[in-house]
């Protein structure tokens, strides 16, 4: 949705069809680590973009480090205002006009609250 990529187009670069990259995305098809590979190349996220949010096993290393995104950054993201919002924000050059309006929503956000 981020890049406007139909599952068409996305399937045509895998060279599967676009009911595959369904079956994929529902979790009915199991995916082989070089298509996730791929696919994070098409799509340009790194691989571990797809596991943000997944369970931690115990026993298992928790990766480079970093904490996962909270559910609502990854709720937000999937939008069409979230999308609409970062997009535009993401195209602001200016760093301090950008921490500018965070500051003010975060005010407005502070306000609503009363």
């Amino acid at each position: 949705m981020m890049l406007k990529m139909s599952q068409t187009t996305l399937g045509d670069g895998l060279g599967i069809t676009f009911q595959q990259v369904q079956k994929y995305e529902k979790g009915t098809n199991r995916m082989a680590a070089s298509r996730l590979q791929h696919i994070s190349q098409l799509l340009q996220v790194p691989v571990p973009f797809f596991f943000e949010g997944a369970p931690h096993l115990p026993g298992q290393p928790k990766g480079n480090g970093e904490e996962a995104s909270p559910a609502y950054v990854s709720e937000f993201l999937a939008t069409s205002d979230g999308l609409a919002l970062t997009k535009a924000f993401m195209q602001i050059k200016e760093p301090g006009l950008r921490r500018r309006i965070v500051e003010l929503v975060e005010q407005i956000a502070r306000d609503d609250l009363s």
